[in-house]
């Protein structure tokens, strides 16, 4: 397991007071699509984590200001995971991005210790100004 960071704006991005996000989702194509529409979107640098127990890892080490978690992944699932951070990282705000953001896994979320929950059907726009709302800034 190693912790992903995108270096090469990471040096462009150091210069700025903007926060820093782990996205955790099992599919690298959505971590990457997210962790680039927070860049763009001002955020300093953005690392990634491909299920729950390693995206607990990731955060222990880079201590981010917000945590993006899917709910459906392997090993450990957003739920498990976002439990965990809320109990090491408790004022961390914490973002359930998963297309089953409804209903019982809503209230599961809030149990869990998640701050939001957006559904992957929105678009990003919705999921940056979430962030911002929760992080003030």
């Amino acid at each position: 397991m190693g912790i992903n960071v995108d270096i090469s704006q990471l040096t462009a991005n150091t210069a700025r007071q903007g926060k820093a996000v782990v996205i955790i989702d099992d599919s690298a194509i959505v971590r990457k699509t997210i962790g680039h529409a927070f860049l763009d979107d001002g955020f300093r640098f953005y690392g990634e984590a491909e299920n729950g127990a390693e995206g607990i890892e990731v955060v222990k080490k880079l201590r981010p200001d917000l945590a993006i978690v899917d709910l459906s992944m392997p090993v450990m699932n957003g739920l498990q995971a976002s439990t965990e951070l809320r109990k090491l990282f408790p004022d961390m705000p914490i973002i359930l991005f998963s297309l089953y953001g409804y209903g019982s896994v809503r209230t599961e979320a809030i149990r869990a210790g998640v701050s939001a929950v957006i559904s992957k059907e929105e678009d990003l726009p919705v999921l940056l100004n979430k962030a911002h709302e929760l992080l003030d800034t």
